[in-house]
């Protein structure tokens, strides 16, 4: 047998004013883009900012339905609509955040899996890593330098011949 492990590095900041003037910008408008999201069902608004390769700026928020859980996460919303007006362009930056009235919004939360499966194949699909801002509305935020890192031992399509 051999046993193996798998780890990673980020960076924490203990709060907005740490980070450098775009990285601070981005959360800041991934704050502001909770207050699009339509979560009458969870009541946990999430905002996603991209910051593409070409400089473009793109916002998604999370949208239920009355056929909860089969809504949309702000982070395929925003994939969705780079891959839709940008098809092939690289995301440099996502920046996402959240507010609820069920918690308190003062500490990072990552994507969920079905996220993670599709930020990963985004950045396999462009050949760029996402870098990826984490931060509620106050308190610290993680930086990780890559989305593919949220996603060990990732399942492919190279693992299905394609």
């Amino acid at each position: 047998m051999t046993r193996k492990a798998f780890h990673f590095d980020y960076d924490v900041y203990q709060s907005l004013d740490e980070l450098t003037e775009e990285d601070a910008w981005l959360l800041a408008e991934a704050r502001e883009v909770t207050t699009h999201a339509y979560a009458p069902y969870s009541n946990f608004f999430v905002g996603a900012v991209a910051k593409l390769a070409n400089g473009e700026i793109l916002a998604g928020s999370n949208q239920e339905n009355a056929s909860f859980p089969v809504g949309l996460c702000a982070e395929r919303v925003l994939l969705a609509s780079v891959s839709s007006l940008f098809p092939k362009i690289p995301i440099d930056t996502i920046a996402l955040s959240y507010r609820s009235s069920q918690v308190e919004s003062n500490h990072p939360i990552t994507p969920c899996g079905i996220c993670r499966q599709s930020l990963q194949e985004y950045e396999d699909r462009v050949k760029h890593p996402i870098r990826l801002i984490l931060g509620g509305m106050e308190g610290p935020v993680y930086i990780i330098s890559s989305a593919s890192m949220l996603l060990p031992l990732s399942f492919s399509g190279g693992d299905m011949g394609t």
